[in-house]
């Protein structure tokens, strides 16, 4: 494993974290909350933006439009069943979700959440620093870099934990922010 694909790996990491920040509720309507939503379409589960478009008519309300009018009541029930916890409300041409403001504590619950995308992100990266380093101890074992060599990688390696550590810190403290901005 080189020192490049650690990074890579690392970075993927930090992408996951900020994809899974997107699915937690702030105060405004955002599209992204409904990207986990799974609608069985034809006996098949089908993500819920293949089935539909969705917008933000105003920043407290999300609307579904379906591509194919009969999967109204099917995108509905798969709402209604998700973890979003809104209701939907289906008027016959489209899903309208109203987004209301968050309490206190449904904030702190949400922050909450967030440490915990987060620290899940953090022990990501910790396991593609702890890989490239058995990758490289391998190396030197084998004799395939000398002991000087492996000490330089393996202080890259944590330079670079270092790194990605810090971006997933402060994208936790932008979305704690969001989450608190009344």
């Amino acid at each position: 494993m080189q020192l490049s694909d650690v990074e890579e790996l690392m970075q993927k990491a930090v992408e996951s974290t900020r994809h899974s920040f997107n699915t937690i509720r702030t105060g405004r309507a955002n599209s992204s909350l409904l990207d986990r939503v799974m609608v069985e379409y034809y006996g098949t589960p089908t993500p819920l933006k293949s089935l539909a478009n969705i917008s933000t008519p105003d920043s407290s309300t999300l609307m579904i439009q379906p591509y194919d009018k009969s999967t109204l009541s099917l995108i509905e029930k798969a709402i209604s069943l998700s973890d979003v916890g809104l209701t939907p409300n289906n008027d016959g041409q489209v899903v309208r979700l109203n987004i209301p403001p968050l309490t206190e504590e449904r904030r702190k619950e949400f922050v909450k959440q967030a440490a915990k995308l987060a620290e899940d992100g953090r022990v990501s990266v910790r396991s593609n620093r702890r890989q490239g380093i058995e990758d490289t101890r391998k190396k030197e074992k084998n004799g395939d870099i000398t002991e000087d060599e492996s000490r330089n990688l393996q202080d890259e390696i944590q330079k670079l934990t270092d790194k990605y550590i810090k971006k997933i810190d402060d994208l936790l403290a932008d979305k704690e922010k969001d989450i608190t901005k009344v």
